[in-house]
Parts: structure tokens; C-alpha cells; sequence
């Protein structure tokens, strides 16, 4: 008895496609089938094939990921995003959404994705990280199926969708995008833009102004999720030249899919509101950049060195495409041979004229590779953010156009060689099983700090935040003897580092070396220049100046931290260490010299603590003066008039 085969069979083996043309066409019945053998065992009906296969996606997706679920917060970047900024773990406030709409935290602006945290804090709170995985995970699975429904929708080819959909799905270069609770905004941008494409393809069939602003709004929706969607509209003129087929005179028109054709001038002028709405992204992620200090400067970065980059940058994403080894969530910048660079830049010219070669007969090819090069250019490096010299997460969206160029351009090559589909339907769930299984080992380095910064130093060299990190996820477990010397090999890296000081600093700190501690905080104060950096060094000294008795010295350096941080959470209980006294007298005069809403209240706090109920009442009234949304000093008013009567 022969052996049972299972194989994935597509509707293009039970129909005729001619994809350069309009010509005639014979066609069976649009089914997708799975057979054993030479035995049908399922048969989808063109109701069933959509939900079906987009459920079936969903499971894989999901089935993959599963483990993310028991995972915990990353000590990078999840803090700033999540459970260390006070507005998104507050949940669903009016007060956190205005804040969403108004903030350039982290060095961006985007609304929608501080909404989404917040939600997630809302629902799950701090102590479940679990759901926080959750949600991306359900986002990523969205993405996956969306995928597959435009593509499937455009070209008519759902095999072929299919395949890209799960070579989306199941990549080890989107683990990062989904497995890491900070990149939310990439999923979800995400989200937003194949939404938009699915709108933009109903907009072709029949232009109209309602249609339009739904592509419009949607688009809004990604930007305020993430900017690098700004390459949009770039990508709707690249489908309006494969699969929709709307160039007049450039293009063929679509077999598959009827849209509505124009000449390319016009078509570039249909997507002139769009390009302005990714022309004032642009302008606002520049100036909340600016603001966060994320830009490199060219000084520190020249543009020789960017380009250099770039050209490497473009390979190595292509070439891990292909080959996802030594995967890591941050990437080191290093001076590169010259000989790299040329091997990179002729690897890359080679595949352009390539697909220029065959521009005309495959154009599927063109375009793949053009959404590719085109999508990552916001983030290559020509503008620096940052210190890495590449990301995972960059990859999320550009990968699409690498997967339809690839299993549109080998289903052409097995035609044309007349290649059995069965074939290809097996070498596909090879790859994909192989890819599974890489996938499923690369989450499972997102279980924790320690594990991910373990790995990432096995795979990258001299990687500064990597030592950081894992030090820092080594201390916050209670293993500082084994944090310490990876923040020293830190600041061997990058000597003048202030994050690498005052990390060994607090280590020391924590472990009674205040001498020495006091010596990297003074470093820090020394030679860095930024508020955040210098506030916490600052604090850190006054804390070990008033433990060892140096109160004027504690008094200066706690005057320091509220200088730059006015609205620090811990200013209060540092300055109870002077004795409540002196600290009523300190604060007394700080908000005489700078006064603000949090240091009206702070006093509010002392004047409580020593007694003098009348002079609290009217600390919490001159806060609420100042700040009539401060909750905490609308509490404790409440509480004092309540308690006086």
C-alpha cells in the first residue's frame, strides 16, 4: 500500500492564469483542495477558502508564539512603554489619553500606541505581562490574515497568498516585533496599513471621494501608531503598477482584478493629500526626536559612514532573510572594510538589474524588491536614531515585498520548467516547518532579560547593550555579584557612557561602596550634559551624602534634582532623610524659587507629616492653582478638609 501523502494544493492547479495580460482565459472552478494520495479529502468552496484559511493561519500563528504568554517584561524599552511610566499603567484615563495626544516620550509621537499600553494596563494590570503578550500576539495574528486577504483579493493567486501569508506568519525576523511588549507600535501600525491597502484596493475599482478618505484615514490611524508607514503612499503607486494594473501605457491591465486606469501623472497626483500627511510625520518625529536626543549627530556619525551602512544594512537584511541566523534585538554600529561594503553594494546591484532584466514578463519581481528597498529607507540609517546599525523590527513590513517577489517569481520559474505544483507544494511546507521551528527557538529568548541578553551577546561582538541589560536584568533578579562585571565590560566599551556609570554606581552602591560609588556619580555629572542622567546621578549623591552625614551636601545635590526634575516621585522621600524640619524649611524655599504644581503638593506631604494641618491645607490649594487635574493633591485636600470637620 503506498505511503499517504498530505499535500496543499492551491486553486492555481485547478485554473489558467495569464498574469501578463487580459487575454483569454480558461478556468475550472476556484477551489482549494487537500488530498491524500490520489484522494480528495477536502474541497473549500470560494465562500469557505477566506475564513477557513484565515483561521488556519491564525492557529499556526498562534501555535508558535503560544509561549510568550508566560513571559516577562523586557528591561529595555518596556519600562519607558509600560510598567515605569505612570500615565499608560494608570489604564484608560481621559487625563493618560490627553497625555498620549500631547507627549513626545520616548523620543516619538505616537498616540495610539501609548492608548493601546494603556488598555493593556487597564485590562491586565502590572502583575500579568502575560497579556500584554497577548495582545501583539492577537495583532500579529491579525496582520498574518490580512495579508493573506489582500493578496489573495488583488491577484486572484490564493496559493501563492497563502504561502506569503505563512512566510509572514512564521519568520524568526518578526519574533522581535511580536515577542517584545515595546514594539506594540510596530504591530500595530501594521495593522492600520494593510487595512489601508485593503481600502486603497476598493478604492481602485471605483475612485471616489468616500472611498479616499477611507485609505486617508486609515493611514492616519498608522501614523499615529508608528511613522514609519509614511512610505504608504509610495507602496500604492507600486501597486498601481503589479497587481492592479492602473498605469495606463506602463502597465498591463490586471486579469484578475478590475480597476479603474489612469496615466501615471495622475495617478502620482491622486497621492499627493497622502504624501502631505507623511510630510508632517515626518516634521513631528523629527522635532519629538530631537526633543528625546535620539538623533546622531553628523559629527558623531558622518555621512560616508551612513551610506557605508545603509549599503550594508539593505544586504544583511536580505541575506537574513533568507538565512535568520544570529538574530539579536540590538545590533552594534562598527566601522565596516571597505571590502564588505563593495561585496554588499555589488550584491545588491545585481539583484536590481535582475529584476529590471525581467521588469516587463515578471513584474511581480520589480515590485517586490522596490517594496523592499523602498519601505525600509525611513529607517536605514541616513538619519541615525540611536546607536544600532541595524533592527529585526525594521524588517516587519519590507518583508512582504521580499516574500511576493520570491513565491510569485519560483511559482513562474516551476511553470515555465513545468514543475509538478505538488511539488512546490511540498518544498513550501518544508521551508515553512523549518521556519516554524526557528521561530519557536527564537521566542523562546524573549522569556526574560537574562536570557535574551545571554544569547545576544553569543551571537554579536562588542555589543554595548547587551552587557548593559543583562546586567541590569542580573540585578533587579538579586545577582549583582554577577551584574557588576558585565557593567564594567559596558563602560569598557563606551568609557564615557553615563548610563554604564551610574549603573556601576548604584551597583556599588547597593553593595556599600559608597566612595567608590560617589566617584562614578561625580563622573557622570562631570562630563554628561543630559537632564535625566544628571538628575539621577544628583540623587543618587544626595542619598549617600545623608546617609553618611554630609547634609549640606545632600541639601545641594537634592536641590539639583529638583531643579531638573521639579515632578520627581522620589524628591520627598529623599528629602525626609534630612529630618522633617529641615525638609519643610528645603522645600519651602524651592517652590518659592520654582514653583509647580508636584512641589506645592510635596509640601503639602511634609507640612502634613510635622503637623502643621493650616499651612498643608494651603500647599495642596496653591497646587491645585497651579494644576487643577492633580488627583493626588485633590485627594489629600479632600482628606484634610474631611478629617478637620
Amino acid at each position: 500500500m503506498a505511503r499517504a501523502k498530505t499535500e496543499l494544493v492551491a486553486a492555481e492547479q485547478t485554473q489558467t492564469l495569464n498574469e501578463a495580460g487580459p487575454t483569454t482565459q480558461s478556468r475550472r472552478a476556484d477551489v482549494f483542495q487537500i488530498t491524500s494520495g490520489n484522494r480528495r479529502v477536502l474541497t473549500l468552496s470560494r465562500m469557505t477558502q477566506i475564513p477557513v484559511i484565515c483561521a488556519f493561519l491564525a492557529l499556526a500563528t498562534a501555535a508558535i508564539y503560544a509561549p510568550v504568554v508566560r513571559h516577562e517584561f523586557i528591561d529595555y524599552d518596556d519600562d519607558v512603554y509600560v510598567f515605569n511610566n505612570p500615565h499608560v499603567s494608570a489604564g484608560l484615563r481621559w487625563q493618560t489619553i490627553r497625555w498620549a495626544f500631547t507627549t513626545d516620550a520616548a523620543g516619538n509621537w505616537h498616540p495610539l500606541t501609548w492608548i493601546s499600553h494603556a488598555a493593556d494596563c487597564q485590562l491586565y494590570g502590572l502583575d500579568h505581562p502575560g497579556g500584554h503578550h497577548a495582545t501583539s500576539l492577537l495583532l500579529h495574528a491579525l496582520n498574518v490574515a490580512l495579508v493573506f486577504i489582500f493578496l489573495s483579493w488583488v491577484t486572484g493567486a490564493k496559493g501563492r497568498s497563502f504561502v506569503v501569508a505563512a512566510l509572514f506568519a512564521l519568520h524568526p525576523f518578526n519574533v522581535e516585533s511580536v515577542a517584545w511588549v515595546a514594539e506594540r507600535k510596530n504591530v500595530l501600525c501594521t495593522l492600520f496599513f494593510m487595512l489601508a491597502l485593503l481600502a486603497y484596493a476598493w478604492y481602485a475599482q471605483k475612485p471616489g471621494v468616500k472611498r479616499y478618505l477611507c485609505v486617508g484615514a486609515l493611514f492616519v490611524f498608522g501614523l499615529l501608531s508608528k511613522p514609519m508607514v509614511i512610505t504608504l503612499p509610495l507602496v500604492l503607486l507600486l501597486l498601481d503598477f503589479w497587481p492592479l494594473g492602473r498605469v495606463q501605457n506602463w502597465s498591463q491591465p490586471s486579469a484578475t482584478f478590475s480597476a479603474a486606469r489612469a496615466p501615471f501623472h495622475r495617478l502620482l497626483l491622486e497621492k499627493s493629500p497622502l504624501l502631505v500627511l507623511s510630510g508632517a510625520s515626518a516634521v513631528i518625529t523629527m522635532v519629538a526626536q530631537r526633543r528625546g536626543n535620539s538623533i546622531v549627530s553628523f559629527s558623531d556619525s558622518p555621512l560616508p559612514w551612513r551610506l557605508e551602512n545603509a549599503v550594508w544594512a539593505y544586504s544583511t537584511y536580505l541575506w537574513k532573510a533568507f538565512f535568520p541566523q544570529g538574530l539579536a534585538p540590538f545590533y552594534p554600529t562598527m566601522a565596516l572594510p571597505f571590502w564588505q561594503v563593495i561585496l554588499a553594494a555589488s550584491a545588491l546591484s545585481a539583484v536590481v538589474l535582475l529584476v529590471w532584466r525581467f521588469r516587463s514578463s515578471c513584474p511581480y519581481l520589480m515590485i517586490g524588491c522596490l517594496w523592499f528597498l523602498g519601505t525600509l529607507v525611513p529607517v536605514i540609517g541616513i538619519v541615525q536614531i540611536g546607536g544600532q546599525s541595524m533592527a529585526d523590527r525594521y524588517a516587519y513590513i519590507p518583508l512582504i515585498g521580499i516574500f511576493v517577489a520570491v513565491v510569485w517569481g519560483t511559482f513562474a520559474a516551476a511553470r515555465s520548467m513545468r514543475i509538478d505544483t505538488r511539488w512546490l507544494a511540498t518544498a513550501a511546507a518544508v521551508v515553512l516547518t523549518a521556519l516554524a521551528l526557528a521561530s519557536w527557538r527564537q521566542v523562546s529568548y524573549w522569556k526574560d532579560s537574562v536570557v535574551l541578553w545571554t544569547h545576544a551577546l553569543r551571537v554579536t561582538v562588542t555589543n554595548f547593550v547587551a552587557e548593559e541589560d543583562l546586567a541590569v536584568g542580573l540585578a533587579n533578579k538579586g545577582r549583582g555579584d554577577e551584574a557588576l562585571p558585565h557593567f564594567v565590560i559596558a563602560k569598557d566599551i563606551r568609557p564615557t557612557d553615563p548610563t554604564a556609570l551610574l549603573n556601576i554606581g548604584i551597583n556599588l552602591e547597593e553593595h556599600g561602596r559608597h566612595q567608590e560609588a560617589i566617584q562614578q556619580f561625580e563622573t557622570v555629572i562631570r562630563t554628561n550634559r543630559d537632564p535625566d542622567h544628571l538628575s539621577e546621578a544628583h540623587r543618587r549623591l544626595g542619598v549617600i551624602c545623608a546617609q553618611l552625614g554630609d547634609r549640606a551636601r545632600a541639601r545641594a545635590n537634592f536641590l539639583q534634582v529638583y531643579q531638573l526634575s521639579p515632578e520627581d516621585p522620589l524628591l520627598l522621600q529623599n528629602l525626609s532623610m534630612l529630618e522633617i524640619e529641615d525638609a519643610v524649611d528645603k522645600m519651602s524655599k524651592l517652590v518659592s524659587l520654582h514653583p509647580t504644581a508636584q512641589g506645592y503638593f510635596q509640601l503639602g506631604q511634609l507640612l502634613e507629616e510635622d503637623r502643621n494641618l493650616p499651612d498643608a491645607q494651603k500647599a495642596y490649594e496653591n497646587a491645585l492653582q497651579l494644576n487643577p487635574n492633580l488627583a493626588n493633591a485633590t485627594n489629600a485636600l479632600h482628606a484634610l478638609r474631611s478629617g478637620n470637620k
